[in-house]
């Protein structure tokens, strides 16, 4: 008799229950890159679209994930402040979906709306790089520990709103 092997989830759905812990991250360091370690972490959505006396209803879910395989990190030059600067990688990530999901909710379609959709999508995706890049320029990715307080402060107060 074989016994039954669960898989586990591909991806981790953000929440605000979750903290991320190195266990989580299970990918490979590649030989050729310096971090320390590395949030792969975006966005998804999708939708459903029904009308109803002639006017189009869509319902979207949207939702920010962290991807496990591949995410990894260095266990030697890895500690709890990198391991909170990580978090904050996915935590901006789930700030973009909200932000997907506010745009989209407040967009107008038409029969294009699938690609309309992915416009939008695809808008938020750069903007969200962008912020990634800044934070971790700013933070000088966790070494500057004042920049890495002002922008915990700033991301947490931002998930409350």
């Amino acid at each position: 008799m074989g016994l039954g092997h669960a898989q586990e989830d591909p991806e981790i759905a953000w929440s605000p229950d979750h903290r991320l812990s190195w266990d989580d991250f299970k990918g490979r360091a590649p030989q050729n890159d310096r971090a320390a370690a590395v949030t792969a972490s975006g966005i998804s959505y999708g939708f459903s679209t029904s009308y109803t006396s002639g006017k189009l209803n869509v319902d979207f879910k949207v939702s920010a994930y962290f991807y496990p395989d591949k995410s990894w990190y260095r266990p030697h030059l890895c500690d709890s402040t990198i391991l909170s600067h990580e978090q904050l990688h996915f935590d901006i990530s789930e700030l973009y979906a909200r932000k997907l999901g506010a745009c989209l909710a407040q967009s107008t379609f038409t029969q294009n709306i699938k690609q309309e959709v992915k416009t939008i999508y695809r808008e938020i995706l750069k903007e969200l790089e962008a912020y990634q890049g800044q934070y971790d320029r700013e933070t000088d990715f966790s070494r500057d520990k004042v920049q890495q307080a002002l922008w915990n402060t700033r991301i947490k107060e931002a998930l409350q709103n």
